[in-house]
């Protein structure tokens, strides 16, 4: 065979070629031809000229379960009629504090001053700045009340927290 960069230079003609070594060894022939190529003759056992009974096997179960898979599949769930779990109650959200009602203000004001700074009679020159500004604000006092570490009462030396 001869080879290119890339693999065979013809394709075909390897193909063609491995193609005959496997047939020239008897490999996907019929028994006939392998008998005929490997030079063996091989006797053919006599076949009955009815097939044998086949015995009905039986209602065929969900991975031989016993069960059948219409049983398993439009059954009631089994689950169901035992226990049911019942969550515990969630603990209760905090209370929002001061700081919260400042930024959710600030929040509000700035998107008004951007969006009808007309309706309080401010001129857009001077309500744009004002809205932009408390926007940031309310931004950055939201990212400072951010928890950087672990909780409070934790060991951080102790791995992973949950």
């Amino acid at each position: 065979m001869s080879r290119g960069k890339d693999g065979p230079e013809d394709v075909d003609a390897t193909f063609a070629e491995i193609v005959a070594d496997l047939r020239a060894d008897g490999f996907g022939l019929p028994e006939e031809d392998t008998a005929e190529a490997t030079g063996t003759e091989r006797k053919t056992p006599e076949r009955p000229a009815e097939p044998p009974a086949v015995e009905s096997p039986p209602e065929p179960g969900w991975r031989s379960g016993g069960t059948s898979w219409d049983t398993t599949i439009f059954s009631d769930d089994p689950a169901d009629d035992d226990e049911h779990y019942v969550p515990p109650e969630p603990p209760p959200l905090p209370r929002p504090k001061m700081g919260a009602f400042l930024i959710l203000l600030l929040f509000l004001a700035g998107l008004f001053l951007l969006i009808l700074p007309g309706a309080i009679g401010v001129g857009p020159t001077v309500a744009t700045p004002l809205g932009i500004l408390a926007l940031a604000t309310a931004i950055a006092l939201l990212l400072l009340r951010v928890r950087q570490g672990p909780p409070p009462g934790a060991d951080p030396s102790n791995g992973a927290q949950v």
